[in-house]
């Protein structure tokens, strides 16, 4: 009976255990199991984020200013390598330091991370070899230069936006990190399987600028000649379409090799007598002041309110149309006087002076506008001359914009239209009016004024042979910490192509130029120099069709109070220019001394004979290393894409060799160290 009763309590024991541990188990496989299983992920599966491409940045046409490649960086597990000898050819192949060879060599060292990253092509050898670790990595690419780049901006090493462009829109530009999923052994060695999860990275989306790339290299090119040959410090060139706000070019240098940013868009300045047309806006729009109206301006010296003031072109007397002519300080000092304060500072106000455009862009300044309360006795009179103001070279833009479309302000836009990476439009800008400043016969009247300064006034340096321009030029004393410096001045021009119908306002600041000095002299020569290639080159945004169809007269009589008749009008001559050629059109000097040369032209521009286009399509960079510069621009060519030069390592490209790209699209090709 007792053995019965151990046997009893044994089985009975034992049936507790088994129990036990049925339900230890249930308790670990059923309510513990996800637990319990993510453990053995984390232990055996090794995670790791892939970058995603940065979106595209294009310009207005599609051309790529800005893209994304992906790149591998290698780490070296060299405990682990097979063949020391080979990964060392390897890596001298790859160009390589030696330093880091004699690294792999080092008994001491057991991980060797490689400096830099390279394209996966280049090193596929290396990578199939055991104990070479890669790492994907995304690398920016910028096919665009000078005044572009400083729009654009920069992202940095992890693909994060840092300035410009690159940062506004970072978060539409950044796109969605992937992920990739390894199995690890018990040494930790790493090794790729179907069964483990990933997803793929998501490249970000494509911005359109509304940039011109054609009209972009002018504009820096122009720029940086004039900076060179005038000794100057620095400058600025604006080319936007007055009609849309669309910022077509703009180019910016300065002294400060460290100044990267856009600085027409953040760095104010005095615009001098660029703003005496406003001030004639604000006397014509109130019927303080008629154009033809004279004043006395008393050869050249007037005081008032303690100071004196001083023409360059002295008179005794002027009229508004010569005052805003011949650029008079006296006569726009004197006529502005009938202002009250509050209307004088409404004007600026309202134009857009002293508040930010609301461009696409960080850290726009808004100028300086003080208002009424804050003005010395002798503000109104500075202000109408263009000091104790400043202004963006892109808000001054824009006001002169509303001068030619018509009377409207707009709000400037830099960023055309957002594409999804399946090259829906998400987002699409729009012509935005901020207020209506003129009405179209004021801004009409306007145009006429700005005219005259061109073909008999101040800017005749800005006159073309070919279409009629307006503009006005301004010169102003150069300031240093709040103070004028001696000798140093600011010489501007702002100018309407053509003046009739503008299709550009175009504006040209240079900061400190050496020898002439004046804005006619200096500014509004290198904005002929800009439209004259614009006209020549293929894409420049120029609706040439319009052009053809204007003559070589000014449109508005600014030399004569009323309009010309069919009578006093000469007969036009037509000349054809092949077109993006104008050369066939003689200056003033070339011609015969008994030609007469009012005589206006009508330039018939002829149809260029253009080659085939190659179909749009992707194909890969061809690879042109150690081709001759000639040969290896011909290769790219060949295969349909636009070829730019730059120094570099000579023979390679940007994008690198390999790298799909749409045909037509820009290539950088280096040329030297």
């Amino acid at each position: 009976m007792l053995r019965n009763n151990r046997i009893a309590v044994v089985h009975l024991v034992l049936g507790g255990f088994a129990a036990a541990i049925v339900a230890r188990a249930a308790e670990v496989q059923v309510w513990q199991g996800k637990q319990w299983q993510a453990r053995a992920t984390r232990q055996h599966v090794a995670a790791s984020s892939t970058p995603a491409p940065r979106g595209l940045i294009v310009d207005a046409s599609g051309n790529p200013l800005a893209e994304s490649r992906e790149r591998v960086q290698i780490a070296i597990a060299t405990t682990e390598l097979r063949d020391p000898r080979r990964v060392h050819r390897e890596l001298a192949r790859i160009g390589l330091d030696a330093s880091w060879l004699a690294r792999l060599s080092d008994p001491k060292r057991k991980w060797v991370q490689l400096p830099g990253s390279f394209v996966q092509a280049d090193v596929e050898a290396l990578l199939a070899m055991r104990g070479v670790y890669p790492t994907r990595v995304g690398e920016r690419v910028y096919a665009a230069s000078g005044g572009a780049e400083r729009i654009i901006g920069h992202a940095d090493p992890q693909g994060v936006g840092v300035d410009g462009i690159e940062l506004v829109l970072d978060s539409l530009l950044r796109g969605t990190r992937g992920t990739v999923s390894m199995v690890k052994d018990v040494r930790g060695r790493r090794f790729e399987t179907r069964d483990a999860a990933s997803a793929e990275p998501r490249p970000g989306k494509t911005v359109a600028l509304t940039i011109n790339s054609a009209l972009q290299e002018i504009s820096d090119g122009a720029l940086g000649n004039a900076v060179a040959q005038m000794g100057a410090d620095g400058g600025d060139i604006i080319v936007l379409d007055p009609n849309t706000g669309e910022i077509r070019a703009m180019a910016s240098r300065r002294k400060d090799a460290a100044s990267t940013a856009a600085m027409a868009i953040i760095e104010p300045y005095q615009p001098g007598s660029t703003l005496k047309p406003f001030m004639a806006a604000a006397l014509l729009a109130r019927g303080k002041a008629r154009v033809d109206e004279v004043i006395e301006t008393y050869n050249g010296t007037y005081k008032t309110a303690g100071r004196t003031i001083h023409d360059v072109h002295s008179a005794p007397r002027l009229s508004l149309a010569d005052v805003i002519r011949f650029s008079s300080n006296i006569g726009i000092v004197r006529f502005s006087e009938r202002l009250t304060p509050k209307e004088q500072y409404e004007a600026l106000r309202d134009f857009g002076f002293g508040t930010p455009t609301g461009i696409a862009y960080p850290l726009e300044s808004a100028g300086i506008l003080r208002e009424p309360g804050y003005w010395g006795p002798q503000s109104p009179a500075s202000l109408a001359m263009g000091y104790e103001i400043s202004v963006t070279p892109l808000q001054l833009a824009l006001a002169y914009g509303s001068i030619a479309n018509g009377g409207e302000l707009l709000e400037p836009l830099l960023v055309k239209e957002v594409r999804d990476l399946d090259g829906k439009v998400i987002y699409t800008a729009k012509r935005r009016v901020v207020r209506r400043v003129l009405s179209p016969q004021g801004a009409a009247q306007l145009r006429r004024l700005l005219t005259g300064v061109v073909d008999s006034g101040t800017a005749k340096d800005a006159e073309m042979q070919t279409f009629a321009i307006g503009g006005k030029s301004g010169t102003v004393r150069g300031m240093s910490h709040g103070r004028y410096v001696a000798g140093s001045y600011t010489a501007s021009f702002v100018g309407l192509f053509p003046a009739d119908n503008p299709q550009f306002v175009i504006l040209v600041k240079l900061d400190n130029p050496k020898g002439a000095y004046y804005g006619g002299k200096t500014a509004a020569p290198v904005s002929k120099i800009v439209l004259e290639a614009a006209i020549a080159a293929r894409d420049a945004a120029i609706d040439r069709n319009a052009l053809t169809r204007r003559r070589n007269e000014p449109v508005f009589a600014s030399k004569d109070s009323g309009p010309k008749t069919n009578a006093d009008t000469p007969k036009a001559r037509e000349i054809t220019v092949a077109a993006g050629s104008i050369d066939e059109i003689k200056p003033d000097s070339a011609r015969d001394p008994g030609e007469n040369t009012s005589v206006p032209f009508v330039v018939n521009l002829a149809d260029r004979k253009r080659a085939p286009v190659p179909p749009i399509r992707v194909r890969p960079i061809p690879d042109v290393r150690g081709l001759a510069l000639r040969e290896a621009v011909h290769t790219l060519h060949e295969s349909g894409f636009r070829v730019q030069l730059g120094p570099g390592a000579t023979g390679t490209t940007a994008p690198e060799a390999g790298t799909p790209l749409r045909t037509g699209s820009i290539v950088r090709l280096y040329t030297q160290q």
